[in-house]
């Protein structure tokens, strides 16, 4: 598992950021784990699923093709049915359905078996919730990236205020704890630091200083 990175966290701990300038560094293709989630909830919303109804989900999921498709250059292309979601997965709306589709057991088994196929193509660097713990157990370099929950929350008010998005930091902050919550205690991938993660706390750290922090671990 030399060719497999795992870096886990939560929102707004600049784990993504980390992750892809990372594997831009080393040479490695990108995986955004999550984007698959994003991408499967934005076709049961297109195509109005009863997000309560896992049955519903589940079989979705199994008529459709998804894929994650890295150039080595942190630019990456979400593949939903043939076309190239990736700009269209990051909406509010959208970022508050994820934690339905990523409860399923049935969708999680089968998006695991999914992200094991795209690491078994070479160098990748994965980035989610559960890459350590679950997908990929036997990674020899995982980290799991994190920051105090304030900061988290001041980076993803300054993300969305830079993406035109007019909301407050208190609603940031509430839906963040909710995704937390979500996050941590789903019984199915909980996010989790591994046992053998090496945690990096970015939350007065530089988002190069975090890279060639973890290059230097990985390079040793």
């Amino acid at each position: 598992m030399a060719d497999i990175i795992a870096i886990d966290g939560p929102a707004g701990s600049g784990k993504s950021t980390v992750a892809k300038l990372l594997a831009k560094k080393i040479g490695y293709a990108y995986i955004d784990t999550g984007a698959m989630y994003r991408a499967l909830t934005l076709k049961a919303l297109r195509e109005a699923v009863d997000l309560n109804d896992e049955e519903k989900l589940s079989k979705l999921f199994n008529s459709t093709e998804l894929d994650i498709i890295s150039d080595k250059t942190a630019d990456i292309a979400v593949m939903l049915d043939g076309e190239n979601v990736a700009s269209l997965i990051r909406t509010p709306e959208l970022t508050e359905k994820v934690a339905y589709i990523a409860r399923v057991a049935a969708v999680r088994e089968k998006m695991k078996d999914m992200q094991r196929k795209i690491g078994a193509r070479g160098e990748s660097v994965f980035e989610g919730r559960d890459i350590g713990t679950a997908i990929f157990p036997d990674a020899k370099y995982k980290f799991y990236v994190d920051a105090d929950f304030d900061e988290r929350s001041r980076r993803r008010h300054k993300e969305l205020i830079e993406k035109g998005i007019d909301i407050s930091l208190d609603e940031v902050s509430r839906d963040l704890q909710a995704r937390d919550h979500k996050d941590m205690t789903r019984k199915i991938g909980p996010l989790k630091i591994a046992d053998d993660a090496t945690r990096i706390d970015t939350t007065n750290m530089a988002i190069d200083e975090a890279v060639d922090k973890i290059a230097g671990y990985i390079n040793h």
